[in-house]
């Protein structure tokens, strides 16, 4: 993470923002489930495209959707089936912040991944 010297929520909002790409990545972590956890041994896993997720924060609490894209410029994630609704009536994604989801199926198409989550014992 960031190290965040001053107490102050401006600095530390203005760090978040200004971090670097490789720092902003570890941003985008996002609890996972209690199945998960048990399996793997671990609290937390960086989200990628295409793991389901379940939201357990703000308006759409409750909906379950993959994700359909990572934002990793403004530290948001896109999952499938949560939108908001345009004066016009047009349906728009609604970008969520990775740390109010929670991975419920992880995509384990790749095998760096698979090496570092390993099984527990």
């Amino acid at each position: 993470m960031v190290r965040i010297e001053s107490s102050q929520p401006r600095k530390q909002r203005k760090a978040r923002y200004d971090a670097p790409s490789h720092m902003k990545s570890k941003f985008l972590n996002a609890p996972l489930s209690a199945a998960l956890k048990e399996q793997y041994a671990k609290k937390t896993m960086r989200v990628i495209k295409g793991d389901t997720v379940k939201v357990t924060r703000g308006d759409h609490v409750g909906e379950e959707g993959l994700v359909d894209g990572i934002d990793t410029r403004n530290v948001k994630i896109i999952v499938h089936g949560v939108s908001s609704t345009k004066v016009d009536g047009t349906e728009v994604p609604r970008p969520i912040d990775a740390s109010k989801v929670e991975i419920t199926k992880l995509k384990l198409d790749d095998k760096r991944r698979v090496e570092k989550l390993g099984e527990k014992e």
